[in-house]
């Protein structure tokens, strides 16, 4: 066999930092050094009980088998009811494909949408991954800087002057994910009238959803029928590991997209698919008490690292994040990151793992306990109080 040479375009895909900083972490602890984790944007809570009961249940149903390539027809319909009584639109079920999490949700839409060489729009700072699933299908970034007096959000001129014949869409994420900041309704509008006006999708990443403090989320889907909507179970309903997502599109694409599930992923856990359903219908009393618990922590956190000097001009109010400008301390944040890691055993991504506009800040996760999160945060202003 000749030397290994993995394909061209894995070429593009850069590493996902948070998770080499996590299995680092992993590494630490399994030398007996305890880590607080601030890296990680999973929910600490237990999945509600009653999710994993209409889990169990399902198993003593037997109901194993393959479901409809978009999804169980239950799942469908509840994630239907579920948008039209919190935004109050209309969906079908034919509209909705139900993934083994968003992510190859993400996958099957770029594949559907992009040829090589077109254009997705994005900002800068971002969740890595978008990026990295636009170049894979053979797309192209078309990156639209965002900054901290602006509160991280797009300006109409900016995303205008990104648009070309070969613009695919507009990607938005609302709570976003490194900022937890939320996309005001007149954002939003801007951003639909601009696709609009343009003919092009807007690309909404719903995932945070439900975990917000202050205002309110509002979905695309009230603003524009011409949209793909990504969502999940992960965050809201702490079901990282049980993988369950769902992508909603139009009409006129839902074919091509059942067409890549039934040959790349057959249908989504049938099992998880029911325990999803029961999380819409049944699990609001226990979101609702964990987005409590959170806002306490975002509160606690906020406070601490102001007083530590971290430059933070936007409160974050959305998903469970504070994206903190950490630049009079390094324009490096990966060697901070590493060093804070290493000297404190406080673990925080850096910001560049989000784009070169990240670059120089820190994102740090209040998915953790209080009393966690003090003693993270304790360690981390005595390793301030002794850098150089």
């Amino acid at each position: 066999m000749k030397a290994f040479k993995p394909a061209e375009r894995t070429k593009e895909i850069t590493p996902f930092i948070v998770m080499e900083i996590l299995e680092k972490i992993h590494a630490m602890e399994a030398a007996g050094i305890d880590v607080v984790h601030m890296e990680i944007g999973e929910p600490d809570f237990e999945t509600p009980a009653c999710i994993k009961q209409a889990a169990m249940a399902a198993f003593d149903s037997k109901e194993t088998s393959y479901t409809h390539s978009l999804g169980d027809i239950r799942l469908r319909k509840a994630i239907c009811a579920y948008y039209k009584k919190k935004y109050k639109v209309d969906i079908s079920p034919d509209q909705i494909i139900v993934t083994s999490g968003t992510s190859p949700a993400m996958l099957l839409l770029f594949s559907v949408l992009i040829n090589p060489g077109d254009e997705i729009i994005i900002s800068d700072p971002h969740y890595p991954c978008y990026s990295n699933f636009i170049k894979f299908t053979g797309g192209i970034p078309a990156v639209v800087p965002v900054y901290e007096d602006q509160g991280f959000q797009f300006t109409p001129e900016a995303i205008q002057e990104k648009i070309s014949p070969k613009t695919k869409g507009i990607f938005i994420n609302s709570p976003s994910n490194p900022t937890g900041n939320l996309m005001p309704e007149n954002k939003m509008q801007e951003i639909a009238d601009i696709a609009r006006e343009n003919q092009i999708p807007v690309i909404s990443d719903e995932i945070y959803h439900g975990l917000v403090y202050r205002g309110e989320a509002r979905s695309i889907l009230e603003f524009t029928d011409d949209a793909f909507v990504f969502n999940g179970f992960s965050k809201l309903f702490a079901m990282t590991g049980l993988r369950l997502g769902y992508l909603i599109a139009p009409p006129a694409c839902m074919r091509p997209l059942q067409v890549l599930q039934q040959n790349f992923f057959i249908s989504a856990n049938s099992i998880i698919q029911i325990a999803g359903t029961k999380a819409l219908e049944s699990a609001e009393p226990d979101t609702l008490e964990m987005k409590k618990i959170y806002n306490q922590r975002r509160e606690y956190m906020l406070k601490r690292l102001k007083e530590m000097g971290f430059g933070i001009s936007v409160e974050p109010t959305g998903a469970f994040y504070i994206f903190a400008n950490a630049r009079h301390l390094s324009q490096d944040s990966y060697a901070l990151a590493l060093d804070i890691l290493e000297k404190a055993h406080v673990g925080v991504t850096p910001g560049i793992d989000f784009g070169t506009n990240g670059e120089g800040y820190l994102r740090f996760s209040y998915a953790n306990s209080l009393e966690n999160l003090e003693k993270g945060l304790d360690r981390l202003e005595n390793y301030l109080k002794t850098k150089p």
